[in-house]
């Protein structure tokens, strides 16, 4: 038997695991760091319990248990197993388990101790999924706090390590060489007139004119796969099978697309990224790599998932190429120009900085961990997707006020399933109805999961549903003491509004159009059967293609009395207020809405004046501060707080941007709302008047002291100080008024010079200098040249420091 390049090293990495609490092992593709090195781990490794193994993806988790097993002359369950969402084959006997999606954290969540546990293997750790970074998290805090004996090994064969020995400072490293035989990579772009499937596929044709072998083709995602398959279909020779290869696809597919080809016959695997790394695809000497990849970033504003294809890293690249070179010398061809694959980033983006972060939040607070600081992170999770994570869990209930975990909160934590479906399934726990818990159950199921294809109404899926639905659904709902009950198909449309309260939706058209509760626009093709409903609840949605809308991916109708009737706390009574152009005065109106959208309006005949007031600030909070007259002395008392917050940031301010004004109107904007009826008299607000209620009299008077409204220059004359947000505040002064001040004034007690813009006795600018000093002594001296033949009445005198300011000319002043 040939020994895998691994086994060179594996007397080191059992040395290193001796030595140290964590391994970074880099061992390149191909070497037998996910197969062979863990079973040596077992025979050889000395270890007291047994190990577990983290594979980011499923497909190659089974894969890998399957492979190792076979090593063995075993299956599954006995010696290794696995475990994943919904599916596990392990025993008493298995000591070694292969995991994936956050299962290795469920199990961290309820034994914190890992108990019976020697070594944890975080394999091709490269990928930086979420899921990833959050078990090395728990895992060192564990190690720090309740385990010294717990191993980590971290394996990959394109790691960061300098950043990660920076993070692990007592880590050994340990290099396998690898055996991979040269691999020539070419650069042949695609030309800018043609699709990417088209010219991929041009490309995948000509390659396999020219060379023998099996090709391993990369594309973005599945979407790509299936039409660059349509378009090699029939095209290329008859020995070739074309082989998908994507997570969604049977086992029976994904093995066919794994396994050798046939003898006499070769294959084209058609993958997405899944194929980069971990998966032993027998028989590739070709790769096409179309240098792209399919990516989710989370975006905070609409708190929805955009899909965005980008070009990949170059290690990446270096992965992608690698699959080449398995078995003898190979070719790989990067359907880029040599400059682009240059330009490229070195490693690909982890998936926490993109994410949508509400699980990973309620995982640690599960854990214990209010504060992300408390833990050692790679990356930490950027501020701006927790806020949204805190505040999506606070509006599930599953938080409280102070962000701590509520009762049901709890219980949600320990379901394993994403916060809004777990809201869901306690929801329907606590109705103590077996149908409502069955129900929510196949839903929760069916959204981790969705069908690719097909229809896209979540009805005609909950009247057939497949095996792994039917699986998941029972296992989320034994976890709630959930036992029978049938699928009610009536009971849907209530439980997902619980759990998604923001995405009920009514149609805006008849062109699948509709707007959402939290304002957002989504669409569907005008095609569908569903776009001809009034109201729907789309749980599964999708930013992609720069488009302005969401993509609706499955939707339920609704019958929105039905569900107001049921659910009646969804529903809020808002007192507003519209224009009427016509008459140009108020007319207000009682609505019932959910969200932002209204189920029935009714005039208020006889509103009190607070109804009036009030209505008229709901107005304002819907049309923006634009719609005040922010006059000069208005706007500069903004601009001088806003200055205050930057300049002074020692003391309490209050903040004036739109949203932070709109949030505190009742404040401010309120009381001088007192009779307002009309456009015109909206108008007449006197604003500045209106702010300073948000000053008591002490910060008036620093206001006023440290940041004035206006300033007496030696002249005499008492000129307003023009102040912006940005910039540093602007004094306009004739020059002869500033005659004898030798030094620029200083604002903000003394930490911000004011910027002077010296004007002509024409009012015309001559110089704007924040040094007036060196002005005096500098450039001074040529614009005495010039305005003394300009203006000779003038006093233009040498020394401008020392001289008398004056408002006059010299006729007047020598009176």
């Amino acid at each position: 038997m040939i020994l895998p390049p691994i086994d060179a090293v594996v007397d080191e990495v059992i040395t290193a695991l001796n030595r140290a609490p964590q391994v970074l092992l880099h061992a390149p593709t191909g070497a037998g760091k996910s197969t062979w090195l863990p079973l040596q781990l077992l025979r050889r490794g000395g270890l007291n319990g047994r190990i577990i193994m983290l594979e980011p993806r499923r497909l190659a988790a089974k894969n890998v248990a399957w492979r190792l097993a076979q090593w063995l002359g075993e299956e599954p369950g006995q010696t290794v197993g696995y475990r994943m969402r919904a599916e596990q084959r392990s025993g008493p006997a298995t000591r070694l388990e292969v995991v994936t999606e956050g299962i290795l954290t469920r199990m961290l969540q309820q034994d914190a101790a890992l108990e019976g546990v020697a070594l944890v293997v975080l394999d091709e750790f490269h990928e930086r999924s979420l899921q990833a970074d959050l078990a090395l998290a728990l895992l060192l805090d564990v190690q720090q706090g309740l385990r010294d004996d717990l191993k980590l090994l971290i394996m990959s064969a394109t790691l960061d390590n300098d950043r990660l020995a920076a993070l692990l400072p007592q880590a050994r490293q340990v290099v396998s060489a690898g055996r991979a035989f040269p691999v020539v990579r070419d650069y042949q772009p695609l030309s800018g007139h043609e699709r990417l499937e088209e010219g991929v596929a041009r490309q995948v044709r000509r390659l396999l004119a020219e060379q023998a072998g099996s090709l391993l083709l990369f594309l973005p995602g599945v979407a790509e796969i299936k039409r660059t398959a349509a378009l090699l279909a029939g095209t290329v020779s008859g020995d070739v099978d074309l082989c998908p290869l994507y997570g969604a696809l049977t086992l029976a597919e994904q093995q066919r697309a794994i396994q050798p080809a046939p003898a006499g016959r070769r294959k084209v695997v058609l993958a997405t990224n899944i194929a980069e790394t971990s998966l032993t695809i027998e028989g590739i000497r070709l790769v096409v790599d179309s240098g792209l990849e399919r990516v989710a970033r989370f975006d905070i504003k609409s708190g929805l998932t955009r899909l965005e294809t980008q070009r990949i890293s170059q290690a990446a690249m270096t992965q992608r190429a690698g699959r080449a070179g398995r078995l003898s010398e190979g070719l790989c061809w990067h359907l880029c120009s040599r400059e682009q694959a240059e330009r490229a980033a070195a490693q690909s983006e982890p998936e926490i900085v993109n994410s949508e972060l509400s699980a990973l939040w309620l995982e640690l607070l599960q854990w214990g961990c209010a504060d992300v600081t408390q833990l050692c992170w790679l990356d930490r999770p950027p501020e701006g997707a927790l806020a949204a994570a805190r505040r999506l869990l606070h509006q599930l209930g599953i938080t409280d006020r102070q962000h701590r975990l509520t009762d049901m909160g709890r219980a949600a934590a320990r379901l394993g399933c994403e916060p809004r479906l777990a809201v869901m399934l306690c929801q329907a726990a606590g109705q103590r109805d077996a149908d409502a818990l069955a129900t929510a159950g196949r839903l929760a199921a069916m959204l981790e999961e969705p069908p690719r294809q097909g229809s896209l109404n979540l009805r005609d899926w909950l009247d057939r549903p497949l095996p792994h639905w039917q699986k998941r659904a029972q296992q989320l709902t034994r976890r709630l003491g959930g036992n029978g009950g049938r699928v009610d198909d009536a009971l849907a449309p209530r439980l997902l509004a619980l759990a998604f309260p923001d995405r009920i939706a009514r149609r805006r058209d008849r062109d699948g159009c509709y707007q959402l509760a939290n304002g957002l626009g989504a669409a569907m093709p005008p095609d569908e059967a569903l776009a001809a409903t009034e109201w729907l609840l789309a749980p599964s949605l999708l930013h992609s293609g720069g488009r302005a809308d969401a993509r609706i991916l499955l939707a339920l109708p609704l019958d929105i009395d039905d569900l107001i009737r049921h659910l009646p706390q969804l529903a809020t009574q808002q007192d507003s207020v519209l224009w009427d152009d016509d008459t140009g005065t108020l007319r207000a109106s009682r609505r019932r809405q959910i969200g932002c959208l209204t189920l029935r309006a009714q005039p208020l005949n006889r509103p009190s004046d607070d109804e009036l007031q009030q209505a008229m600030l709901n107005w304002i909070r819907e049309q923006g501060l634009t719609v005040l007259n922010w006059d000069g002395a208005a706007q500069q008392l903004r601009n001088r707080l806003y200055c205050a917050r930057r300049w002074l940031p020692e003391v309490d301010w209050p903040a004036v941007d739109d949203e932070a004004l709109l949030a505190c109107a009742e404040q401010w904007l309120l009381p001088s709302l007192a009779g307002v009826r009309s456009r015109r008299a909206l108008q007449q607000i006197n604003l500045q008047e209106a702010l300073l209620r948000l000053l008591d009299w002490p910060l008036r008077q620093r206001l006023d002291s440290a940041l004035p409204s206006h300033y007496t220059v030696p002249g005499g004359s008492r000129l307003a100080i023009r102040y912006d947000g940005e910039r540093p505040p602007v004094l306009a002064v004739r020059m002869q008024e500033m005659f004898g001040e030798r030094q620029s004034p200083q604002l903000a007690e003394g930490r911000v010079a004011l910027v002077l813009e010296l004007l002509s006795p024409a009012q015309r600018p001559l110089q704007i200098t924040a040094d007036l000093a060196g002005f005096w002594q500098g450039a001074y001296r040529d614009v005495q040249k010039e305005m003394k033949g300009r203006y000779p009445k003038h006093v233009w005198p040498d020394d401008p420091a020392q001289a008398a300011p004056t408002r006059r000319t010299r006729k007047y002043q020598n009176r």
